[in-house]
């Protein structure tokens, strides 16, 4: 009987007649998938390029505000290349939660408006905080306004910064301690009448009070104390909740 002469599957020459090695059927390197690399994740967006975005954010903005606002009030705008004759002039804080414009819905032409670090307005002094003073003298004489407006805020930093100095202590920023201890007679009236607070009721209060002292601090300016006497300026104080959404006002 003549065996077999078939080589085994295995052993089945190659096409150049090289007979291979044999395989290992336990081998697991037949039986898995070859691992993949996960991809790289994308590089960061350079600096450079956010700016660029956010440049380009002040464009499109305009050209919203140019075909719905401008173009189609021509009533109101026609008027302004004139002149201006605001009734307001507004101190506001300069955070970004609560431009005065938006939250009061005041029109272009209508308030003069000064944004400063917690609505600071200093007492008069002609060789110091001259920016404020000029305004003020220009909304006053100038541009003849029957009402000056400070507005307070909910969640004030410049607040929160005032009443958290300490006697003594060195100053973080090379501007924001100085500017804010303007209102330094309102957090001695908080810190004496409502020590038993918290914190942060007590900012909520200082909110309001350093609102009373710009108001104070408005009377040491003449043409100002003298427009008040004339009846022809009105001093009014404010506050915008922005956590609940309100509004208040009163005078001194």
């Amino acid at each position: 009987m003549s065996g077999c002469l078939c080589l085994p599957c295995c052993y089945k020459k190659a096409p150049g007649g090289e007979i291979p090695a044999a395989v290992d059927s336990s081998s697991s390197s037949l039986l898995q998938k070859p691992t993949t690399n996960p991809p790289p994740p994308p590089p960061p967006v350079p600096a450079s390029n956010k700016m660029d975005a956010a440049v380009e954010r002040l464009q499109t903005g305009f050209q919203k505000f140019k075909t719905d606002v401008y173009d189609k009030k021509p009533d109101l705008f026609e008027p302004l290349k004139a002149g201006q004759a605001p009734k307001y002039m507004v101190f506001a804080c300069a955070d970004s939660r609560v431009c005065p414009s938006v939250t009061l819905g005041l029109e272009p032409g209508e308030a003069f408006t000064v944004r400063n670090i917690a609505n600071m307005v200093p007492a008069y002094c002609k060789n110091k905080y001259a920016g404020i003073g000029s305004a003020i003298e220009y909304a006053v004489c100038a541009l003849k306004v029957e009402v000056i407006v400070v507005i307070g805020h909910s969640c004030c930093g410049g607040i929160k910064a005032l009443l958290s100095l300490k006697d003594g202590a060195d100053d973080s920023f090379h501007f924001v301690e100085d500017w804010v201890r303007i209102g330094h007679p309102a957090k001695m009236k908080v810190k004496k009448e409502c020590s038993s607070l918290s914190f942060d009721e007590q900012c909520a209060v200082l909110e309001k009070e350093a609102v009373n002292t710009s108001l104070q601090n408005l009377k040491t300016y003449p043409f100002v104390t003298e427009g008040v006497a004339n009846g022809t300026l009105k001093l009014v104080g404010g506050h915008y909740d922005f956590v609940s959404g309100k509004f208040d006002t009163w005078e001194l």
